[in-house]
């Protein structure tokens, strides 16, 4: 079922690209190696990883814990139905691949409001013949609009998991909670919540030097402790699954996180930093790389 941002005219949507300014959902493409992205959003990334250099990590296990959630949740849980705010740029492993693959009926909806986004999901946020994908144009703090929205693919009667994965670090508190619990009162019994968020609790150091470079680009961001990421569960009535909230790679880790394609050793030492990052492998993650929590929880 197509919606309605995605028959906007493509010059509208050239318009209302800014590419003076870094944007989230852009600097997130250059960390897993995508090359949907500005100069602009280069140097942001470039400037987080020249202080902490293995920061790409905490994209990529982000990313991976988005994979082994989705795999869970459709295969042990038998939810049909995802529902994926601030899905930043279309890359490999999809919610709606990775939930068809395993249930090809399965409804996604993706939800976003950057133009490059929105272009790219035109192309590439196609569903198989069984199931059904939209895309949304909107903002995370406009849940009225996405739950009326999402009502045109979704079915609210039944079960649905809500993906908010790397997007709450974005918003203030004042706006993130109740966000979250307008989108959760929408939800039906046996939905499910799954929520990654960027924290100091852990490797404080770096995560802070990351924060400053955002800010200083503008960005809200937020680092949330362990309470205040399991707050957004326990204060709308949802039970965190096992194990709770973890460090990502912690997550129900199954050893699956892909492999780069091996790459001619010359070749990679002529690369900068930023075009380095899509040939590293993520298998040697340590507890000293991350900076991320993952979880998730159902609403009785």
């Amino acid at each position: 079922m197509p919606g309605d941002a995605l028959s906007q005219d493509p010059a509208e949507l050239r318009r209302r690209i800014d590419t003076t300014k870094a944007h989230p959902a852009r600097v997130y493409d250059v960390l897993l190696g995508g090359k949907d992205n500005y100069p602009v959003d280069r140097e942001a990334a470039a400037a987080a990883l020249a202080v902490n250099p293995r920061g790409y990590l905490d994209v990529r296990h982000n990313r991976d814990f988005l994979r082994r959630a989705v795999t869970t949740l459709a295969q042990e849980a038998g939810i049909r139905q995802f529902l994926d705010i601030g899905t930043g740029l279309p890359t490999q492993e999809n919610v709606h691949q990775i939930a068809q693959r395993i249930t090809p009926d399965s409804r996604v909806v993706y939800v976003d409001n950057d133009p490059v986004v929105l272009a790219h999901a035109r192309a590439l946020l196609t569903s198989g013949p069984e199931g059904q994908t939209d895309y949304i144009d909107a903002d995370i703090k406009q849940p009225a609009q996405i739950l009326a929205e999402a009502a045109k693919t979704l079915d609210f009667d039944q079960p649905i998991a809500l993906v908010l994965v790397a997007i709450l670090h974005f918003i203030e508190d004042e706006e993130a909670y109740p966000i979250v619990r307008e989108l959760v009162d929408a939800l039906p019994s046996g939905s499910r919540l799954v929520l990654s968020h960027l924290t100091e609790d852990i490797n404080a150091e770096k995560v802070r030097a990351v924060q400053r470079t955002f800010t200083e680009r503008g960005f809200t961001f937020v680092l949330r402790s362990k309470a205040g990421v399991e707050r957004f569960f326990t204060e709308n009535g949802l039970e965190l699954d096992e194990p709770g909230a973890v460090p990502v790679h912690h997550w129900r880790p199954d050893g699956a996180a892909p492999a780069p394609e091996a790459v001619d050793p010359t070749y990679f030492a002529t690369l900068d930093d930023i075009e380095k990052v899509r040939h590293r492998d993520i298998n040697d993650a340590t507890d000293a790389d991350i900076n991320i929590y993952g979880a998730t929880g159902i609403k009785p």
